[in-house]
């Protein structure tokens, strides 16, 4: 489910576009889908572009097991959990004002913690106390399923005006079939995961594994994180196509992807 803003421009307020990245990701060790993001918006908002760092595991299995656990439905007592916690205060933190156009965009395994920090900060945001507008998610290359509480809480904020846009379906790898893993329940979570690993296990997915990262024979997921196009598909539907940043960067957004193609 997602709604176009046409209506917020440059003049209304300052944009903030935050970005968390998936679980092969420490602070500044990038796969090629992330640092070309990473860069491209970098060039296109400056300042008013970041990034979340520092609230990973070094090790990239813990991560991808916080996110299995996670991805169903709400933490409880988030501000208990280090991970959603540290997040939410480097967005809160940074920059953010009551008038800021705040988009939080993601990837992959990163698609569950921005998942839960949306659900967190769109709780404390019920009278306006952090944010005047409502603020915009995007989900890509996606764990989260949208048969799961998590998924079906955000766009309950949605219907009441606390949630803007979330774009999910639109910023999928096509036929990539880790999409949706985590699954309304963990177990169901694992046996996805399994599935995804060793496929010739499982009734419900094929060849090749999920970590079979080979660039022309690899899974779907893993092939895309090595390429820059993605990172371009993914910028032109976030800006150009649904101008979460504004008139004004989706007119900078187009001039620089136009020269990353040439």
């Amino acid at each position: 489910m997602s709604s176009v803003n046409d209506t917020i421009t440059q003049e209304e307020g300052k944009f903030k576009i935050w970005f968390f990245p998936g679980a092969e990701t420490v602070n500044t060790k990038f796969n090629v889908f992330t640092g070309s993001y990473i860069r491209l918006m970098q060039q296109i908002l400056e300042d008013d572009f970041r990034f979340i760092q520092g609230i990973y595991n070094k090790s990239i299995m813990l991560n991808v097991v916080w996110a299995l656990n996670n991805a169903q439905k709400p933490i409880r007592n988030y501000e208990n959990d280090k991970l959603i916690s540290a997040a939410l205060n480097q967005i809160i933190s940074g920059g953010l004002s009551p008038d800021t156009h705040l988009s939080i965009t993601s990837s992959s395994s990163g698609t569950i913690v921005a998942a839960q920090t949306a659900y967190y900060l769109a709780e404390k945001n019920r009278n306006k106390e952090i944010l005047n507008y409502p603020f915009h998610l995007v989900l890509g290359a996606s764990m989260t399923s949208e048969e799961s509480e998590l998924y079906r809480k955000l766009v309950q904020f949605q219907k009441e005006g606390i949630i803007g846009t979330i774009i999910h379906g639109e910023v999928q790898n096509e036929g990539d079939s880790s999409a949706g893993v985590g699954g309304s329940t963990r177990m169901e979570a694992y046996w996805n995961a399994f599935g995804l690993i060793f496929p010739w296990f499982s009734k419900k997915y094929s060849s090749p594994s999920f970590l079979n990262t080979h660039p022309s024979k690899g899974h779907i997921h893993r092939k895309r994180s090595m390429t820059v196009e993605k990172a371009i598909e993914f910028i032109d539907v976030i800006l150009v196509k649904h101008k979460l940043a504004g008139e004004f960067y989706r007119e900078k957004a187009i001039a620089i992807l136009k020269n990353e193609i040439q």
